[in-house]
């Protein structure tokens, strides 16, 4: 059987500040959509071409990045693509969004990226998954290569 997979990379600006909602079960979600520029040659000028993505983030890195996911901050988003459906006046409709796994901010002064899981069972500590760099991936063992 074939493994699907499904993981959106996006560097982008935020299009306005963020909206912070809960859930009636009390889980905290922040919606925002970041605008993603690319460079594309017709003729012998190059163009700017602007992608618009939705971005859903959840649970604790949605309150705890809330203050800073200000329009106009470039972001990093990883996460993965979503498709949500509804019928509205007998018509089906659908859109697709990002669901954030991690988001970090990039530049904006000397505050310095500030990273995060999006999901409520994951934490936030110094595991290896929330690293980067050489130290992410020592787990004491030497590697024979």
């Amino acid at each position: 059987m074939a493994v699907d997979i499904n993981v959106a990379v996006l560097v982008g600006r935020l299009t306005r500040d963020c909206e912070l909602k809960s859930t009636p079960q009390g889980t905290s979600v922040c919606r925002f959509s970041i605008a993603v520029n690319r460079r594309k040659r017709t003729g012998d000028k190059w163009e700017d071409e602007v992608s618009y993505f939705d971005v859903v983030l959840w649970g604790r890195s949605a309150e705890t990045l809330n203050p800073y996911l200000q329009k106009g901050r470039q972001v990093s988003i990883e996460g993965e693509l979503r498709q949500n459906r509804w019928e509205q006046d007998g018509k089906t409709n659908s859109k697709i969004e990002v669901v954030a796994n991690n988001v970090q901010l990039l530049g904006g002064g000397n505050q310095g990226p500030v990273t995060g899981p999006s999901r409520p069972d994951q934490r936030m500590d110094q595991s290896p998954a929330n690293l980067s760099g050489p130290e992410a991936f020592d787990d004491g063992d030497d590697i024979p290569f």
